[in-house]
């Protein structure tokens, strides 16, 4: 939080009412000293009467008069001594109070007190008649009495002049302090507003040109700082909402694309899963298609959770985000709320479902943090201003990714229709290599070669195991009988064939920018490989076979045992594990036919369902 000490508008104004103060200070000082120089020109004019009364005294022609001097000097003395001179003396309708200096009061105190000395005797002599002796007296001690008149007219002059200097020092002194605070204002304006803020307008300007990763440097607490702050969070969300959909642009997968999401997701609002589901509307249900997550989870891709009365229902209907604060809460008061019973049960604490819309198309993305209450206004407002982009860039990819799928059923098809004793084997046989990369997946030394993501490839391009088949004669395919050792030679090129023909595919794909056939190649090349050399084309063994060749090469040759053909029975199950055990180490790489016997529960579930016997 803030400092209000750090705010551009307290310092201005701090600055602003310095000066002011400044101003008024040395005004009303000036107005008042200017003022007080009224009350000089009174006091000048009283010491100047003090001077004229010393010196008339000797032309003085009468007692009466004499003794009407002596009462007026003796009455501005006074007067000027107790520093309030009364209206009768100024001709001002009140009373003036005075202040003098040292030098000035002492002056007057030494004229007045040589004046009372002089007046005493002066009193004395015209009080016994000696009008003689009088005259001499006011004679001898005429000039003393007007240098000490003018002297304390002088003092009061230096005195008035010293507080005319204070004044011209005090205003330069003012001047001075008002050129240094609008100096400090304006430097302080050119610190702390006009750099700053052309700062945050080459930074604006940067950014309107298409330059999202730049951010504004300086490091200020006020409010050009704080403005600064929110361009940079905004040029960081702008520049990762661009990079996101760079990112779905170029993502070949939706793995890869549900990556790209968690990862710039993750940086602007609390993330630790990610989950992707699709609505089923004639089965009333959600699929979890995809998840992505830090850290284990219990949520398996491929499950189902009701629609009726979900959450997860009204945030796609609605068409705007929906956060939960407590999941476990939201689970135990909603017995429908399936789906978010799993994120309670996995940890989870708040969730928000973000729906998307492209088209035809939608789908919920369900973020969810272990953090409670962990998702607030802002960020469903950010989720509802890019909810188009991020739509529209997982629709496409959607819509790639189910191209690619038709394409590759397309192309499996194809090789089925040229041999018809297949049946549903390619079905079969698909399931049954998924169900075995699911149990390498979870035990044994290849955990950390199946992904998710590997065990929905290899049921994709399973059935694409034959498609070399396409380039082999009809008279060798359709033999009925034995092939002769030609023949079988030209046979076993459609390893070959079919690896060429997803290289072509591949190779087109790549100069889109994606990758999608690499593991079609290596099922379609090397399925008929042994694990222990034998097989062909190349006669590679062990781990040179790749995974996904060898875990196809076991459903193959399973579903092909328990499965009628026009030259056979189906063998019975006993019998073709017997046969595949046996082959252990031989033809078949011994984990992969470990994981077989450990699928074997639901390995019998689709032979039941889909047995061609």
């Amino acid at each position: 939080m803030s400092n209000w000490k750090d705010s551009l508008v307290v310092r201005i104004g701090a600055a602003l009412l310095l000066l002011f103060t400044v101003a008024a200070t040395t005004l009303g000082f000036t107005l008042y000293e200017l003022d007080l120089r009224k009350h000089d020109y009174v006091i000048l004019n009283l010491t100047g009467r003090l001077s004229g009364i010393a010196a008339g005294l000797g032309s003085t022609s009468n007692v009466e008069a004499l003794r009407a001097q002596l009462d007026e000097y003796s009455r501005i003395t006074s007067s000027l001594r107790a520093r309030l001179l009364e209206p009768e003396l100024t001709g001002r309708a009140d009373p003036l109070r005075c202040s003098w200096d040292e030098e000035s009061i002492a002056q007057l105190d030494h004229t007045a007190e040589v004046w009372e000395a002089f007046r005493a005797r002066l009193e004395a002599l015209l009080g016994r008649g000696d009008h003689a002796a009088a005259a001499a007296l006011i004679t001898r001690e005429e000039a003393p009495l007007r240098r000490i008149s003018l002297e304390l007219g002088a003092a009061f002059q230096r005195m008035m002049e010293g507080k005319l200097a204070l004044i011209m020092l005090i205003n330069q002194l003012s001047l001075l302090l008002a050129v240094i605070t609008i100096i400090g204002l304006m430097w302080l304006l050119q610190r702390s507003f006009v750099r700053p803020l052309r700062l945050t307008l080459d930074g604006m300007q940067r950014v309107a040109r298409g330059d999202f990763a730049h951010r504004i440097k300086h490091q200020r607490n006020d409010e050009l700082g704080r403005m600064g702050e929110a361009f940079n969070h905004l040029g960081e969300r702008l520049d990762g909402l661009f990079r996101l959909t760079r990112r779905i642009d170029q993502a070949a997968t939706m793995e890869q694309t549900l990556e790209a999401v968690f990862e710039e997701f993750s940086r602007i609002l609390p993330l630790d899963w990610l989950g992707m589901l699709s609505l089923d509307r004639e089965q009333g249900r959600f699929l979890l298609e995809r998840r992505h997550s830090h850290g284990g989870t219990g949520l398996e891709e491929g499950s189902c959770y009701g629609a009726e009365g979900s959450l997860l229902l009204q945030a796609l209907e609605s068409g705007e985000p929906l956060h939960i604060d407590d999941v476990g809460r939201l689970a135990r008061d909603n017995p429908r709320a399936e789906f978010a019973a799993t994120l309670a049960g996995d940890g989870r604490r708040s969730a928000l479902f973000f729906p998307l819309q492209d088209g035809e198309w939608g789908a919920i993305l369900a973020f969810a943090v272990r953090e409670g209450a962990a998702y607030g206004e802002e960020h469903l407002e950010l989720l509802s201003n890019i909810a188009a982009q991020v739509g529209h860039g997982l629709g496409k990819t959607v819509f790639t990714e189910n191209l690619v799928i038709s394409a590759i059923e397309g192309l499996a098809k194809l090789a089925e229709s040229r041999d018809p004793e297949t049946g549903d084997h390619l079905l079969r046989m698909s399931i049954y290599s998924a169900l075995i990369a699911e149990e390498l997946g979870r035990e044994g030394p290849y955990q950390g070669e199946v992904s998710p993501q590997y065990v929905r490839d290899i049921r994709r391009f399973a059935p694409m195991h034959d498609i070399g088949k396409v380039g082999i004669e009809d008279a060798i395919l359709l033999k009925p009988g034995r092939l002769d050792e030609d023949e079988r030679a030209d046979m076993e090129r459609h390893p070959i064939i079919g690896a060429e023909v997803l290289r072509r595919c591949e190779a087109q794909m790549q100069a889109l920018g994606r990758s999608v056939f690499n593991l079609g190649i290596e099922i379609a090349e090397g399925h008929h490989e042994k694990y222990d050399g034998s097989g062909y084309p190349k006669g590679i063994k062990g781990g040179a076979i790749p995974l996904s060749a060898r875990i196809v090469a076991c459903a193959d040759v399973f579903d092909a045992l328990t499965s009628r053909r026009p030259y056979k029975e189906a063998w019975p199950l006993d019998k073709a594990l017997s046969l595949i055990a046996d082959e252990a180490g031989g033809h078949f790489d011994p984990e992969v036919v470990a994981a077989l016997q450990r699928a074997m529960p639901r390995v019998l579930e689709v032979y039941e369902r889909l047995k061609h016997v």
